[in-house]
């Protein structure tokens, strides 16, 4: 690939990502009804027609947040379970690398707070809705398995894994969600009181 070309390859990812940084939460603040397609080009400082060289419609930007979403968590997820790592050192880095990453960038916030409303609608694309329902049990599921061999090596509480991994990612998300509606005033907790739970 010539340098031309890598410039341009370059410029388009970047121009992507801006579109999709703008759009996760013009989506996970007005919903996808109420957020217009020239709003989106508005605030990501392009024109509409721009836009549509990247996405045909704000439908196909919004099913791609949810797939990048589920592509981004469901990884980290599978990377921890994988680390040379013993079970509570595992959801130690779990809890301080989210919380570091909520205070890090705010938008990773919005994407908690998009997916818990499309979660909740009925009047998303299909395509999003799929992705929903195959991909947002994963994370849980692989906690669950995390909290379970900490169980058996004896350094995790006795109580059910799928509770203690529900437990995990609703206060995670809890902090999300709480981090977007009050701003970056908001001081993330001490690492060690979520890890209390599970000890």
């Amino acid at each position: 690939m010539g340098r031309g070309a890598e410039f341009n390859e370059r410029v388009k990812k970047e121009r992507r990502q801006k579109i999709m940084k703008t759009a996760v939460k013009l989506f996970a603040v007005n919903g996808l009804a109420a957020t217009k397609i020239s709003l989106i080009a508005s605030e990501a400082g392009m024109s509409q027609g721009l836009m549509y060289h990247y996405f045909r419609s704000k439908e196909e930007i919004y099913v791609a947040l949810i797939r990048h979403a589920f592509d981004r968590m469901n990884t980290a997820a599978r990377a921890l379970e994988a680390l040379p790592l013993t079970p509570r050192a595992k959801i130690e880095t779990a809890v301080a690398s989210l919380i570091q990453g909520f205070e890090a960038a705010e938008y990773s916030g919005y994407y908690h707070l998009l997916i818990a409303q499309a979660t909740a609608s009925q009047a998303i694309p299909d395509e999003a809705a799929a992705i929903i329902r195959k991909e947002s049990q994963v994370p849980y599921r692989v906690m669950a398995r995390i909290i379970a061999d900490g169980q058996v090596q004896g350094q995790i509480c006795g109580h059910d894994p799928d509770e203690l991994a529900l437990i995990f990612w609703t206060t995670i998300k809890g902090l999300a969600l709480h981090r977007v509606t009050h701003g970056s005033n908001v001081k993330m907790p001490d690492p060690d009181i979520l890890m209390k739970i599970f000890l």
